[in-house]
């Protein structure tokens, strides 16, 4: 690797630990021999079995520390800032999900918004060395222009979660001019792969195939218009992140925002067909997926386009996995996991 490896004398302070990306990225950590304190309140949105078997392959570290509370849980938050002193804190701990955000509004708010608060009040009373934090390619709402390039206007977003997302990179910046907190934001760009979630299409495709029943597919059965979206592989997205935390603070303040994605967007329809074709690969039979086409759900946006230029340069690094190689690690730890016959 071509980049200066993390500070193991730091403590590194991740939220959603045992969500997807926050239980890569602490491995990840972990691996390097770094301090880990993961906080993750386990709520039920999608299986906490799997929440729990990620845990369980972080638990052998001994310098993993997990602690189960909600970062809207102020007082919680406060104490293990105080007590831990984090010097890095990445925050990946929110309420996932574009439609979701249609049914349950609150828990958005709740997490995404008052949760947020909580980790800037506690950087400023607790100073850090640098604030990390999840913001999604959602914010740039149904922009026509592509790629998504961070310096588009992003002030039209077509769903609450969108909305707390885009209020997120506004609260870090209001932190970061009032009490100098180092802040930065990641706009993620569909990100998949083993021990993803099941909220997301493709591992609900898998479900849906081995239960024998049809995936709907939210294109309008509109081939010549498809769907695009920009796929990231998780050890893509670790990466990336790796390599931001691994820069001295002072090369990424006061307050920036960064799109990491694949720049690279496939069809939905071909990245279905390859999910097929890794399925099968995994499974040794052929995989053909019953498919019902449905119209275009509320909030979904019709490109998902990342230009990855900025984060490009101060890290110096890509994403380059293809779909045919991520989706092929899922679908084998798919196969694995649920012991499919």
């Amino acid at each position: 690797m071509s980049y200066k490896h993390l500070d193991t004398n730091k403590t590194y302070l991740i939220t959603g630990a045992a969500g997807f990306i926050g239980f890569h990225l602490s491995r990840k950590l972990l691996e390097q021999g770094c301090q880990v304190i993961g906080i993750d309140n386990i709520n039920d949105y999608y299986d906490v079995k799997l929440k729990y078997a990620r845990l369980e392959k972080l638990k052998p570290f001994e310098k993993f520390t997990f602690i189960k509370g909600d970062i809207s849980d102020k007082a919680m938050m406060m104490g293990n800032f105080e007590k831990y002193k984090p010097n890095i804190v990445v925050n990946l701990a929110a309420q996932a999900g574009v439609r979701y955000s249609i049914e349950n509004p609150d828990v958005y708010i709740q997490s995404n918004i008052v949760g947020f608060f909580n980790i800037l009040e506690a950087c400023r009373f607790y100073p850090v060395e640098h604030l990390v934090y999840a913001s999604s390619s959602s914010v740039y709402g149904s922009n026509k222009k592509v790629p998504f390039e961070e310096s588009d206007f992003v002030d039209h977003p077509v769903s609450l979660y969108a909305a707390t997302k885009k209020s997120n990179e506004l609260m870090a910046y209001t932190y970061s001019h009032l009490y100098k907190i180092p802040a930065t934001g990641l706009r993620f760009f569909t990100v998949y792969g083993p021990m993803g979630r099941p909220d997301m299409a493709y591992f609900g495709f898998a479900d849906k195939y081995f239960a024998g029943e049809p995936i709907k597919i939210f294109n309008n059965g509109d081939f010549e218009h498809d769907l695009y979206r920009d796929f990231t592989y998780v050890d893509d997205i670790v990466e990336g992140i790796e390599r931001l935390l691994s820069k001295p603070s002072t090369e990424v303040v006061p307050n920036k925002v960064f799109n990491i994605g694949n720049n690279s967007p496939e069809k939905l329809m071909a990245f279905i067909e390859t999910l097929e074709k890794a399925l099968g690969k995994a499974t040794a039979k052929e995989v053909i997926f019953d498919k019902v086409f449905e119209p275009l759900k509320p909030g979904d946006v019709p490109a998902t386009y990342a230009s990855t230029e900025l984060l490009q340069e101060v890290v110096g690094f890509k994403p380059a996995t293809s779909i045919a190689e991520g989706l092929q690690k899922f679908a084998d730890w798919y196969v694995g996991y649920y012991d499919v016959k």
